[in-house]
C-alpha cells in the first residue's frame, strides 16, 4: 500500500541517479520517495538499463544486426575480455552490427539521407529551421485553425498506428480539464527504425517547434520529451535546441519543458505505457478507452505524438494543409523510411506516401545479393516475399497485404537468409520485450519461440498448432506487441512453407 504523499513519479528519476538496481539501492529510493520498497524493486527490474546496469556493453541482436555478424563482434568482445552482453534492437541499424557502450557512448554515423527536395515535410538534409515561422503562424490564427489544418493535411501517426493526428488534437482541446500535457514520444524501439534519431540530431528545431505549435495551440502548460535512454546525443541535441530557442525569444515562457530518459523497455513506445513509465511505474498499457486525450499523464487531457509526427507539423502550417495532402501518392504527405539489413547504402529516405518498395530499394543503393524478403514496417510488419517489390509503402496497400507500415524499419533480406532463423531472430525479441501484462502476449510469445527452438532441432512437428496460437495472440492481447509479434512466424510460414516442413500452397 503506498502512503498518502508519496512522490512515486520520482521512482525512475532516483534510481537513475544512483546508477540502477544495485544493493540497498531500492531501500534508499523507498526512503527519499514514500514509495514501498518492493514497489521500487518492481519497477527497477521492469526497465533493461537499471536492472542489469553493469551488464557491460550491450551488443544488438536485432535482425539488421544478426545479419551482418553480430555474433562474431559479441565473440571478438568476449576474446578481448570486454564485459558484454545480447540485448534488443539499439535503434543503429545502419552501423550494424551496432553496439552501446553506457561509459563510453559511440558516435552515431554519417547516416546515409535522401537529397534535399521542396517535396520533403522534413528534409533531413536540409539546414535546421531556426525561424519559428509555423509557431507565429499559429499564434496570430489560433488553435482551432492549426487543428483544421491538420485535418486538411490528412497528416497521420508517423509512429506505427497511422492514426489522424488531427482527432488527437481536437480530441485535447474540447476536454473541460484545464490542466494538459504534451508529450513527445522518442522512446524509438523497433528493430529496423532510426528515423526519429536522425530528425532530432538533424532538425532539432523543427520537433521543438512542432511541440510548441501543440503547446499553444492545445493550452498545454507542460511539454515531457521521453527519449530513449541509449540515445544521449539526441537527448542532448533536443534540450540544446529548447535553449537556443529560449534564447531567441521564440518559446513561451509559461510552458515548462522536461527531458526525460527511456529506460530500455521497448514497451514503453505504446503511448499509455510511456505515461505509466513518467508517472514512475512498470510501463505496461493500460486498458482503452478512456484515451490518453481524455484520461492521459496525471489523469489528464494528454497529446502523444511520435517523432516525425511532430516535424511535419511545421511544413503543414507554413505550406498549407493542402500542400502536405498533395504531396502524397497514394495517402497524404511525406515519409520517412529507415532502409538497412542487405542493402548498399542504409539510411533513412523521405519519399511520397506510398512510394513502392523497389524504388526504395534503389535509393539505397539496391540489394546487396539476390533479394528473397523484406520486413516492410519493422519487426511488427512480418515478412513479404521478393515478389511484392511493386507493393506502395503505406498504411492502406500493406495492411490489404496482411502486413503494415508500423514505423517504417524496412529490412531486406537476401537469399542467404533461412527464414526460420529470421522468424526466430524476431520471436526472440518479442518475448525479451513483453511486459508480461496478459497471458495471450506474455504466454503466446514464449511458446512460438519454443516451438521454433524445437522445430530447428528436428521435431518435424513442433510448429502444427502455431498458427492457433498466433490468432489468440492477436485477438486478446491487450496492445499491438502482442497482437502482431506472431507476424514475422506466421508471414514466414506462408510465403516459405518448405522452409518449414509444409508444401506450398499451390501444390
Amino acid at each position: 500500500m503506498q502512503r498518502k504523499g508519496a512522490r512515486r513519479e520520482e521512482v525512475l528519476e532516483r534510481l537513475e541517479e544512483k546508477g540502477g538496481l544495485r544493493e540497498g539501492v531500492a531501500g534508499e529510493v523507498h526512503r527519499e520517495t514514500g514509495v514501498p520498497e518492493a514497489d521500487v524493486y518492481g519497477v527497477a527490474t521492469f526497465y533493461h538499463l537499471l536492472a542489469d546496469p553493469d551488464a557491460g556493453v550491450r551488443v544488438c541482436q536485432g535482425l539488421s544486426c544478426k545479419l551482418a555478424d553480430c555474433d562474431g563482434l559479441k565473440a571478438r568482445l568476449d576474446a578481448a575480455g570486454t564485459k558484454n552482453v545480447f540485448t534488443s534492437c539499439l535503434g543503429r541499424c545502419d552501423m550494424a552490427p551496432a553496439y552501446w557502450d553506457p561509459d563510453d557512448e559511440p558516435p552515431l554515423a554519417d547516416c546515409h539521407l535522401s537529397p534535399s527536395s521542396d517535396d520533403h515535410a522534413i528534409d533531413l538534409a536540409a539546414p535546421d529551421s531556426t525561424g519559428y515561422e509555423a509557431l507565429t503562424i499559429a499564434r496570430e490564427r489560433g488553435g482551432e485553425w492549426v487543428v483544421e489544418e491538420l485535418k486538411a493535411s490528412g497528416v497521420t501517426g508517423r509512429g506505427g498506428a497511422g492514426f489522424p493526428a488531427h482527432i488527437k488534437w481536437a480530441g485535447v482541446r474540447n476536454q473541460t480539464a484545464t490542466e494538459r500535457y504534451v508529450v513527445l514520444n522518442a522512446d524509438e524501439g523497433e528493430p529496423g527504425t532510426f528515423k526519429d534519431r536522425e530528425v532530432i540530431l538533424r532538425r532539432p528545431h523543427l520537433v521543438v517547434e512542432g511541440l510548441a505549435v501543440a503547446a499553444h495551440a492545445l493550452e498545454a502548460g507542460d511539454v515531457y520529451c521521453y527519449v530513449r535512454g541509449e540515445f544521449g546525443a539526441v537527448k542532448r541535441a533536443l534540450m540544446k535546441a529548447v535553449d537556443e530557442a529560449r534564447a531567441a525569444g521564440a518559446l513561451d515562457d509559461a510552458v515548462r519543458w522536461h527531458f526525460v530518459d527511456g529506460h530500455g523497455a521497448y514497451i514503453c513506445g505504446e503511448e499509455t505505457a510511456l505515461l505509466e513509465a513518467l508517472e514512475g511505474k512498470r510501463g505496461m498499457p493500460r486498458m482503452k478507452p478512456p484515451f490518453p486525450v481524455e484520461y492521459g499523464f496525471r489523469g489528464k487531457p494528454t497529446l502523444i505524438q511520435n517523432v516525425e509526427t511532430i516535424a511535419c507539423v511545421p511544413s503543414i502550417l507554413t505550406r498549407g494543409g493542402a500542400w502536405f495532402e498533395s504531396v502524397g501518392r497514394t495517402q497524404p504527405g511525406s515519409k520517412l523510411y529507415c532502409m538497412s539489413g542487405h542493402v548498399g547504402r542504409p539510411g533513412v529516405y523521405e519519399a511520397p506516401m506510398g512510394v513502392s518498395m523497389a524504388e526504395l530499394l534503389e535509393m539505397a543503393g539496391g540489394v546487396t545479393g539476390e533479394l528473397k524478403a523484406f520486413s516492410p514496417g519493422g519487426a511488427s510488419s512480418g515478412f513479404l516475399p521478393a515478389e511484392r517489390l511493386d507493393i506502395a509503402m503505406d498504411f492502406k496497400a500493406l495492411g490489404e497485404a496482411g502486413s503494415m507500415l508500423g514505423s517504417a524499419g524496412v529490412v531486406v533480406l537476401n537469399d542467404t537468409v533461412d527464414m526460420v532463423e529470421a522468424a526466430l531472430i524476431q520471436m526472440v525479441f518479442f518475448e525479451e520485450e513483453s511486459c508480461g501484462q496478459c497471458a495471450p502476449c506474455r504466454i503466446g510469445t514464449q511458446i512460438l519461440h519454443q516451438a521454433l527452438d524445437r522445430y530447428r532441432a528436428g521435431d518435424a512437428g513442433a510448429l502444427s498448432y502455431a498458427r492457433e496460437v498466433a490468432w489468440g495472440m492477436s485477438e486478446a492481447s491487450i496492445c499491438g506487441l502482442g497482437q502482431a509479434a506472431s507476424w514475422p512466424l506466421t508471414s514466414a510460414m506462408k510465403y516459405w512453407p518448405e522452409e518449414f516442413g509444409e508444401k506450398p500452397a499451390s501444390s
